[in-house]
């Protein structure tokens, strides 16, 4: 009872803070608010000390930012959220509104997400039930699937079946007619990324005992693909909850390009406008939501397990595989440092109004941009920003994940605060507290990056804990650090830092998000997200423009995600039953085992 309690509290204070800290933005960005308000009200009225004055009486900013937001908590218990300073009309209900379409949108994108892992892991089911498996899920695919930008794949839906072919409507909010193209958007790529991580642990589960006696009995191979998912989904589900609250407040891109009343959009306009009460209603809503969705999702990762979850009965999911050599990654990376090679020795810079938006030649290969810029060269050069950045970003998001996952009672309800907030919202942040510029948006990536790895550390060390083998080690009086170092981090660090880098092109679409939406990097800089913002406008005109930074970032992710699956614990794991059907060496008693057995 103390612990939940203890976690209660703890989840308690961080949302808190998380709201304080919303709630002092105006006051952190070191501007006038009433100058804010003043401008989205009425531009033509002059600033005048006068007209600031009033502004600030009409608002209650004489009191100060604290007497503020007690007034804004102490309505909150009478379920009044204040006004908005922007339009002068009630918070809540604009904020359930915004809430309510973000909520549809994000239902119907987990159903294409769903859809899109289950046909991902189509394959790894199949020859997984005949006991046909050599490995884990392969393929390039998905990769390239899960590295699309969001916001592209929005503007080509948009473009091309809304406005061109006329299937499905492209712009507003009125009917469930109107989520299918924003749904596709967003459900796409999250599908690949779950299917991925469900196809990593896939291989386990088909040899795991019960797999072999149900195959052994002549079971129907779909009755074994089902019961390999229900065995592998536990370890998924903290990520789902992740996934869910960032369907619902991260899709702030997708909203734009579709004009979507939705929360994450109403969110990043209320903190551009320093429109304080609606910031507020708004990031308290997606806490709850975080919580809500984190809790249900371990709820049922619990549920699912059942009782060998505190038994320790169950068997572990991740297993030596034997090397094998892949092309695809070497292929893909040879590729990838081709192009930034042959685009390094051009001038990025270089203005040709007499070349402005050329298709791709000899001369230019990928083309040239509006100014006439070799788009080459662009992508080349600013793929030094945008893969060193990344490439940064995910290691220290992997130790840090790695680390605050062993502490789940800390690093859950820190994960489940920091993800609620966006990334654009985390942008603003601190752009407030630090000013802007190229280090912003690294920051503000880097503060949520962590989160999915440490829910994954902490779900697999869960029922890692749980395993026959584990409790047999220290029945055998293994001591912690020895469990730790030859039981946990070896069945652990392979599929985290195979989650790792599955998320790199992410990492890098969130970077490329920010510049999208202005808040990263500035022109005239090449970065990749600044190059799709840029050349968006361009797309029909001229779609060589928006494909080419589009087709590297997709490069990047088919290397990422195949080059992921070579990652492997050095050395051979003890302690394991071996499966001699799949290619692995038979186990061996581990150290403790063996030195009890002599000593008898």
């Amino acid at each position: 009872m103390r612990q939940p309690l203890t976690a209660l509290l703890w989840r308690t204070a961080l949302a808190a803070a998380l709201v304080c800290g919303i709630g002092l933005l105006p006051w952190l960005s070191r501007t006038d608010p009433a100058l804010t308000v003043l401008k989205a009200r009425s531009a033509e009225r002059d600033p005048t000390p006068e007209v600031l004055a009033d502004v600030r009486a009409q608002l209650g900013l004489d009191s100060g930012p604290l007497s503020l937001l007690g007034q804004w908590l102490g309505g909150l218990w009478r379920g009044d959220a204040g006004r908005s300073w922007i339009s002068g009309g009630e918070v809540l209900p604009e904020v359930l509104r915004a809430l309510g379409a973000s909520l549809l949108l994000m239902s119907v994108a987990l159903l294409v997400a769903f859809v899109t892992a289950a046909l991902v892991c189509a394959r790894t089911l199949h020859l997984g039930a005949r006991r046909r498996l050599d490995g884990g899920s392969g393929g390039g695919g998905s990769a390239v699937l899960a590295a699309l930008p969001e916001f592209l794949v929005a503007s080509v839906l948009a473009t091309v079946v809304g406005v061109h072919l006329g299937w499905l409507p492209a712009l507003g909010w009125y009917g469930p007619q109107w989520t299918v193209l924003p749904a596709l958007a967003l459900g796409l790529p999250t599908g690949a990324v779950l299917g991925r991580l469900l196809g990593d642990l896939l291989p386990g589960a088909f040899a795991e005992p019960w797999a072999l006696a149900t195959a052994a009995q002549g079971l129907p191979a779909r009755c074994v693909a089902r019961r390999a998912v229900r065995r592998c989904v536990p370890a998924l589900l903290p990520n789902l909850g992740l996934f869910v609250v960032g369907l619902t407040g991260g899709a702030v891109a997708v909203e734009q390009v579709f004009d979507i009343p939705g929360l994450g959009r109403t969110t990043l306009q209320a903190a551009l406008a320093q429109d304080l009460p609606v910031l507020q209603a708004g990031t308290l809503a997606l806490v709850l939501l975080a919580a809500v969705a984190t809790g249900a999702c371990r709820l049922a990762a619990r549920l699912l397990a059942g009782p060998a979850l505190r038994a320790g009965a169950l068997t572990t999911l991740h297993r030596p595989s034997p090397p094998t050599r892949r092309v695809q990654p070497f292929a893909y990376g040879a590729l990838l440092v081709a192009v930034v090679a042959l685009g390094l020795p051009r001038d990025p810079l270089a203005l040709d109004t007499g070349e402005r938006l050329r298709a791709p030649s000899l001369a230019h290969p990928f083309g040239t941009d509006a100014l006439g810029r070799d788009l080459l060269a662009r992508v080349g050069h600013g793929a030094l920003d945008t893969l060193l950045l990344a490439l940064g970003i995910s290691a220290v998001a992997l130790c840090a994940g790695v680390l605050l996952g062993l502490l789940p009672r800390l690093s859950g309800p820190l994960a489940d605060t920091v993800n609620a907030v966006p990334p654009v919202l985390g942008a603003l942040l601190v752009t407030a507290a630090v000013g802007g510029g190229t280090a912003t948006p690294a920051i503000a990536v880097a503060a949520v990056a962590w989160t999915p790895l440490a829910a994954h550390t902490s779900a697999l060390l869960t029922q890692e804990r749980a395993t026959e083998h584990f409790a047999a080690a220290r029945q055998f009086g293994a001591g912690p650090w020895y469990l730790l170092r030859r039981e946990l981090l070896p069945a652990v660090l392979p599929p985290v830092t195979r989650h790792a880098l599955v998320r790199l092109p992410g990492i890098a679409l969130a970077l490329a998000s920010l510049g999208f939406l202005g808040l990263g990097a500035q022109p005239p800089s090449p970065e990749w997200g600044l190059l799709l913002a840029e050349n968006q406008p361009y797309a029909e005109r001229a779609p060589w423009a928006v494909l080419a930074p589009a087709a590297v970032l997709a490069l990047l992710g088919a290397f990422a995600v195949t080059a992921a699956g070579g990652v492997r614990w050095p050395g051979r794991r003890r302690g394991r039953t071996g499966n001699h059907t799949s290619g692995e060496a038979p186990a061996r008693p581990s150290p403790v085992t063996k030195e009890l057995v002599e000593a008898r």
